[in-house]
């Protein structure tokens, strides 16, 4: 465990040195935020309800959306070892005395950490201060948001380690990255709430794993009936099985991938 706590301190410390880009992200949040929430707004002034979603409902996912983006890293930034992998140096990281899966989860722990309370908050609190937000009442249905969060953190990492491990079949992983980047921010509720598309398409959606890093954290804070089940703890038991399913095969493909290790160039 020291080693896994060094290691995700390390990652903490590693994007706190970066506080222009951190500034940077919470005005560009910020600023996005407040365009979908325009838009938004005159949508619902045309239709006070849809799918069990109005006005405040959806301005305040917006902004739970923005607050969480660069913590589930739901568009990147890459791990990086896709780059070990193409180069060869992951075959460093194969000698350490950890797991490679728990390295990197470790680490990217740290960076999440960081991202919600310097990036998150500060995001989240512009919203509150611009538009009106639905709050939690009591500290227990915050404690169980906080939950739902670093759920969807895991659930992030596990997605981005499996793109970065297909590394050792395909190479290079832009490609992939290409798609997912498309997909990913469609089912996981980044442009459109998932209430507002048809019944059909957003049931398919929300079977997703990628639901579980925005969709489900919104819905938790609003307690939303629309979770699964009903209820807030049907919503954290899906994304506790989402986590526990793509680290299981993340260790699989892992355990995989590294029985040979060719390395390009010789």
């Amino acid at each position: 465990m020291r080693v896994y706590s060094a290691v995700y301190t390390r990652g903490l410390r590693r994007y706190s040195t970066y506080r222009a880009a951190t500034l940077a992200g919470i005005l560009t949040n910020s600023v996005f935020g407040c365009i979908n929430a325009a838009v938004l707004l005159a949508l619902f002034s045309v239709r006070p309800e849809i799918n069990g979603y109005d006005a405040t409902d959806a301005v305040t996912q917006v902004f739970v959306c923005q607050a969480l983006i660069a913590t589930v890293a739901i568009m990147g930034p890459p791990l990086d070892l896709g780059e070990r992998i193409r180069s060869g140096a992951v075959g460093t990281d194969l000698l350490r005395p950890v797991p490679l899966l728990g390295w990197w989860l470790a680490e990217d722990l740290g960076r999440a950490t960081f991202s919600v309370v310097f990036r998150g908050v500060p995001t989240f609190l512009v919203g509150m201060a611009l538009f009106d937000l639905l709050l939690p009442g009591a500290p227990g249905h915050w404690a169980l948001f906080l939950v739902s969060v670093a759920l969807a953190a895991v659930i992030g990492f596990a997605l981005r380690y499996l793109y970065e491990l297909a590394g050792f079949w395909i190479l290079d992983t832009r490609g992939l990255w290409a798609v997912v980047g498309l997909v990913g921010p469609v089912a996981a509720g980044v442009l459109l709430p998932l209430n507002l598309y048809p019944p059909a398409v957003a049931d398919v959606l929300r079977a997703l794993p990628w639901a579980s890093m925005i969709q489900i954290p919104a819905e938790i804070m609003l307690d939303k009936e629309t979770l699964p089940g009903g209820t807030v703890a049907g919503g954290l038991a899906v994304q506790a099985g989402w986590a526990a399913a793509l680290l299981l095969l993340g260790g699989r493909l892992t355990s995989l991938a590294t029985r040979k290790v060719v390395v390009q160039g010789g």
